[in-house]
């Protein structure tokens, strides 16, 4: 726990709700010398004081233990190294199927239609490629799912997309 962090969301909170330290603390039946030691992260509110604090500041526990950040729940993880395989059992299916049978045409064109691009080229240019992990991981990232930022750092090759996917990294609230 970050008690700075701590500290600071307490003073945010306490300070949007308009209420002074000496407030608080009459509220919470401490001392304002004691708030502004939480303020200043020097010591933590007492285990038994968080819900009537919590309460009395409109705000969760949670919300007032993480110094405001919000815990995510990510609905799963991945890898480069999975998504490079993803796309590798693509261009596989149509060479097991057969390039010209229905089934791989079809998804090959739905593919091409959502993304307004050509898949196929990405089989043959390594360069397209990397450029459709990126986009993958991008998507992944923004459905929920998370994928460990020293991973994208040493797997994806082009410094560009490696930088614009750890950009996602920061948006979707992956550390």
């Amino acid at each position: 726990m970050n008690t700075q962090k701590i500290g600071e969301q307490i003073a945010l909170l306490r300070k949007a709700k308009g209420i002074t330290q000496a407030a608080l603390g009459d509220r919470l039946g401490v001392t304002f010398q004691v708030v502004s030691k939480w303020e200043r992260g020097e010591t933590l509110p007492d285990t038994a004081l968080l819900p009537a604090l919590a309460d009395t500041l409109e705000s969760t526990i949670d919300l007032i233990l993480r110094g405001g950040e919000k815990q995510l729940a990510f609905r799963g993880r991945t890898t480069i190294a999975q998504i490079r395989e993803g796309l590798s059992c693509l261009q596989k299916t149509g060479q097991l199927l057969g390039e010209h049978t229905q089934l791989y045409r079809h998804a090959i064109r739905g593919i091409n239609e959502g993304m307004n691009t050509d898949i196929e080229e990405a089989f043959h240019s390594d360069n397209i490629f990397e450029v459709f992990v990126a986009e993958c991981a991008i998507q992944n990232m923004m459905a929920g799912i998370y994928i460990e930022p020293a991973d994208i750092r040493r797997n994806v090759y082009n410094e560009h997309l490696r930088d614009t996917v750890l950009k996602y990294c920061e948006r979707c609230h992956i550390k």
